[in-house]
């Protein structure tokens, strides 16, 4: 069986990005020291175009091999014109309301998000799934979270967007990992407990 991971950036409160959900705040710790942990631990999580730039788009992919974002993660990317952000996995947007995809490599996913998400974990070999995020697809499928990768970023919003956007039962993980960057920057990882 695959695990859906969130794998997800967020403040010392808890939060992916202020109340008009921009975390851009959070692009300051891109060091060198951290960057090159991304690149070589996480190479899938960056986009296309990021990975081009950082001269790493021919690595394989490690963890990852399918991605699923919600609608307003995704429109961040087609507002830049990128059609494809995650072009190197299979790519699912989360959204009612989107429409017709506009890229082949992108499918989306309208009605049955629960089930679709359960039929990508039951398939044969292959690598995990990614999920992106935003907010409220993170809370609609916080029972299918196998794994949470959070990047916690040494900054506090007071306000805004939290990692799970809708009322939710209290669900329990077990740490697994944690690893500290000299920027302040701590990468923790927990399973869930079943």
């Amino acid at each position: 069986m695959r695990k859906l991971t969130y794998f997800i950036a967020c403040s010392l409160d808890g939060l992916i990005g202020d109340e008009h959900g921009d975390a851009s705040a959070m692009h300051r710790f891109m060091d060198e020291e951290y960057s090159a942990f991304l690149a070589a631990e996480f190479p899938e999580t960056l986009p296309t175009h990021f990975r081009r730039a950082l001269g790493i788009d021919h690595l394989e992919n490690k963890r990852f091999d399918t991605l699923i974002q919600g609608r307003v993660s995704y429109e961040l990317a087609l507002k830049e014109g990128i059609t494809s952000p995650y072009g190197h996995l299979r790519e699912y947007v989360a959204s009612r309301g989107l429409g017709a995809s506009p890229d082949p490599n992108v499918e989306v996913i309208a009605d049955d998000l629960t089930g679709r998400v359960r039929a990508l974990k039951a398939e044969d070999g292959g690598l995990d799934i990614y999920l992106c995020g935003g907010s409220r697809l993170a809370g609609a499928l916080l029972d299918e979270i196998d794994e949470l990768v959070i990047k916690t970023y040494p900054l506090v919003y007071g306000k805004g967007m939290p990692m799970f956007g809708t009322g939710l039962d209290p669900k329990e993980f077990t740490l697994d990992s944690v690893r500290a960057f000299g920027n302040g920057v701590l990468v923790r990882s927990y399973g869930r407990k079943r």
